[in-house]
């Protein structure tokens, strides 16, 4: 006498759902894969390879009720434009004046003093941030 068997005939009935649940995981893996690497790749190249400007506020001083003086040093790519915002805040932190300066100069380096209009007496200059462009 011989028993049955249980399993099915190989190739007859398709594929069983563990196998194509295993080939969808394979798929979505590996585009993901690709986008992650290609994301990876894309900020990497912007990183090195974009146009940088960084700034540091040297001296300030308040020139009056209304205006405040800022020396920055713009560091960027020689021939490369771009700006920097500089605010000032009064002695209890308000913010008193905020402005966008260029700096389009041909230098890799520049030394400006700018002049920030206030809406009080500003007691700081502090630098935001620089932008290309």
């Amino acid at each position: 006498m011989t028993t049955a068997s249980t399993r099915l005939p190989e190739g007859r009935y398709g594929r069983s759902a563990d196998e194509r649940a295993d080939r969808k995981l394979k798929v979505v893996g590996g585009v993901l894969g690709v986008v992650l690497i290609a994301l990876i790749g894309w900020f990497g190249y912007d990183y090195i390879g974009g146009t940088k400007i960084s700034a540091q506020v040297i001296t300030f001083k308040a020139v009056s009720d209304t205006a405040v003086e800022a020396h920055l040093e713009v560091h960027k790519d020689a021939g490369s434009s771009g700006y920097c915002t500089v605010r000032s805040q009064d002695a209890d932190g308000v913010e008193v004046g905020r402005a966008d300066f260029r700096f389009d100069q041909d230098a890799s380096r520049v030394d400006k003093v700018v002049t920030l209009r206030t809406t009080g007496r500003g007691t700081t200059a502090e630098l935001l941030g620089c932008h290309s462009g």
